[in-house]
Order: structure tokens, then C-alpha cells, then sequence
């Protein structure tokens, strides 16, 4: 389509939207589908706390970071729903996959989350960039930064972890019985989801809107993007570069290794700012 396939996303978005979307003779029609629109809406809300520049977020909460727990924790029923509700054995299968993957590793992120907020002593977004106005975060706290690129992978099911959508196996996972715009939504709200990780990544390791010394003439709000650039690029080259893990080694990776190391780290950073005095009072 076009010079180059340019025009080849423009002629799959008119494809979705004129195609009939196809509901199973068995499934429950209200929940298959209310599953997408659930799951690219989540998505969607999960953007309101990110700070694009100083003070500039849609909602500049001080609780930013529980949001986000909630909210990503509540992406999962849209994933579980849709193979419910499908009727069919192969996206139920992927549903379950993708709910027991996706907890597994939330529970590491969650320690990441909360080492940075020790670090911090505040829960707001806009608190954790300015924090790192001297050094970024992914420099202290490489093997953190290690463990949450590598989680954000698995809680998107991104390859190498896309086990939910394993076409050898399970026919496309959760997702199979879906067409047209039904199944578009699934794939809009994987995209958001991708970009949001990559912009939270920036925010927690990258400095987030502050640019490097010597170049503060850029905006802030370039620097953000080109830093999620520079992690959504991390997202394609992984794809490009690993084989698909088996699903016991994807398991043993979320609860054999990444939860003891962040463990292990969220208590030696506690130590560590307690006994140097440098642990933050945290807001009144």
C-alpha cells in the first residue's frame, strides 16, 4: 500500500473498522465484548499520573505510583474475561496464562517501585524526576533498572514472554475468537500499554523531562519522548533477538530470581539510607 507499505497501517485501521466483528455462538455476548474496551481503556486511564514536564500531568496526585498499581493490577480481568467469555478452550488456556504471568511479575515491580520511593520518601511521579535532578536512578540502581526492564516485558507479554499469544500452542491465546475492532482494541491496548512502561521507565531510571547536563535548551517534554523512544527501541530489539521462553522458565525467572534480587535490594537500600542518614522523612 503506497510507496514503501506507508500506507499499509492507514489500510489496516479502515480494514478493522469496516469488517463485521464476529461473536461465537456460544460465548457471553455482553463480557466478550466488553473485554477489549476494558483492556484499551485501562490503558488508556493508566497515562493520567505521568508527568510529561514539571507539574504537567493530567492529574498530579500524590499517590501516583498506587494508581498505577491499581490500575495495572485491574488490567488483568480484561484479559481474563476475554477467554472466559470466548468459550473456547485454546483462549481460555492463553486468559489463564496471561493472569498467572502477568501477577507473577507485578509483585517484582512492585519492590522496584518501592525501592525507588525509599530513595524518594514521596509517591508522586513529578517528586521522583525531580529527585533525580543530580544522577538518574538507573545508574545507582542498575540491577533494579535490569529487573524492571526485563518485567515490563512480561507484563505486557511481550516477546520473549508472549506466551499468552503462542501460535504453536495455543492458536493465539486469549484473543483468538476476536476480529475487526474487538480484536483491534486488544492490539491498541498492548501498543498504550508498551508506550506507558516505557514512559514510566523514563520517569522512574531516566530522569524522566530533565535532559542531560549542557543541554537544558531542549524542552523537557522532548526529552521525554526521546527517552521513551530509547526504551520502546528496547521493546523491538528483544523481540528481534530472543526465541519465546517456555512457560516454566518464564515462571522460575518471575519467582526463583527477580523476586528474591528485589527483595534483596529493597532491604539493603533501606539499610543503606538508614545508616548513612540519607533515608528521606517523607511527606507530612
Amino acid at each position: 500500500m503506497g510507496p514503501f507499505g506507508l500506507w499499509q497501517p492507514f489500510a489496516d485501521a479502515v480494514k478493522v473498522f469496516t469488517k463485521e466483528t464476529i461473536i461465537p455462538a456460544g460465548a457471553s455476548r455482553s463480557l466478550f465484548l466488553m473485554a477489549p474496551m476494558l483492556t484499551f481503556i485501562l490503558a488508556c486511564l493508566a497515562w493520567a499520573v505521568i508527568p510529561v514536564n514539571d507539574g504537567w500531568a493530567v492529574a498530579n496526585i500524590n499517590v501516583g505510583i498506587l494508581y498505577l498499581f491499581a490500575i495495572s493490577s485491574l488490567g488483568v480481568y480484561g484479559i481474563v474475561i476475554a477467554g472466559w467469555a470466548s468459550n473456547s478452550k485454546y483462549a481460555f488456556l492463553g486468559a489463564m496464562r496471561s493472569a498467572a504471568q502477568m501477577v507473577s511479575y507485578e509483585v517484582s515491580i512492585g519492590f522496584v517501585l518501592v525501592s525507588i520511593m525509599l530513595c524518594v520518601g514521596s509517591l508522586n511521579l513529578n517528586d521522583i524526576v525531580k529527585a533525580q535532578s543530580h544522577v538518574w536512578f538507573c545508574f545507582p540502581m542498575l540491577p533494579m533498572f535490569v529487573v524492571f526492564l526485563i518485567s515490563m516485558l512480561a507484563e505486557t507479554n511481550r516477546a520473549p514472554f508472549d506466551l499468552p499469544e503462542g501460535e504453536s500452542e495455543l492458536v493465539a491465546g486469549f484473543f483468538v475468537e476476536y476480529s475487526a475492532m474487538s480484536f483491534a482494541l486488544f492490539y491498541l491496548g498492548e501498543y498504550t500499554n508498551m508506550i506507558m512502561m516505557s514512559a514510566l521507565a523514563s520517569v522512574l531510571f531516566l530522569g524522566g523531562w530533565q535532559a542531560p547536563l549542557g543541554l537544558t535548551f531542549i524542552p523537557g517534554i522532548v526529552w521525554l519522548f526521546a527517552k521513551i523512544c530509547v526504551v520502546m527501541f528496547f521493546f523491538f530489539w528483544v523481540r528481534a533477538t530472543f526465541p519465546r521462553y517456555r512457560y516454566d522458565q518464564l515462571m522460575r525467572l518471575g519467582w526463583k530470581v527477580f523476586l528474591p534480587l528485589s527483595l534483596l535490594w529493597l532491604v539493603l537500600t533501606a539499610f543503606f539510607l538508614e545508616f548513612t542518614g540519607l533515608l528521606p522523612a517523607g511527606p507530612a
